[in-house]
């Protein structure tokens, strides 16, 4: 699965543990209602958020994790986790039409006999 948008966040790294370490990114998506969503990169991939800053347009690929857990009382609770494991800087795909044209523009010559327009 793939989270589109725009880091609004990225926290510092996290020594949970001895042997575990996480980093947290929040990404805002593009759409209607923008949604805030918080993703969790862990050990060796801590360290695909550093050449990245608030602002920037990604495309992250996930993974969906649940787990249950049982407390004291013998009740099943549930946690759900997404955990990133790519990034990269998304092309503004607005910018590509208008480059194209700015290519091709040709400004005309300025003599007015040639002009199509009646004034």
């Amino acid at each position: 699965m793939e989270v589109s948008g725009v880091i609004k966040l990225i926290n510092a790294e996290q020594q949970v543990s001895a042997s575990f370490k996480k980093r947290e990114l929040v990404v805002t998506t593009d759409e209607q209602y923008p949604q805030h969503i918080m993703i969790e990169f862990t050990q060796d991939k801590c360290d695909l958020l550093n050449n990245y800053k608030s602002g920037d347009s990604v495309k992250v690929s996930i993974n969906l994790r649940g787990r249950e857990w049982i407390n004291p009382q013998g009740e099943a609770k549930y946690f759900n986790q997404i955990q990133g494991w790519r990034i990269e800087k998304e092309q503004g795909s607005a910018q590509a039409p208008v480059q194209q044209q700015a290519q091709t523009f040709e400004p005309s010559s300025g003599n007015a006999e040639e002009s199509d327009l009646p004034f």
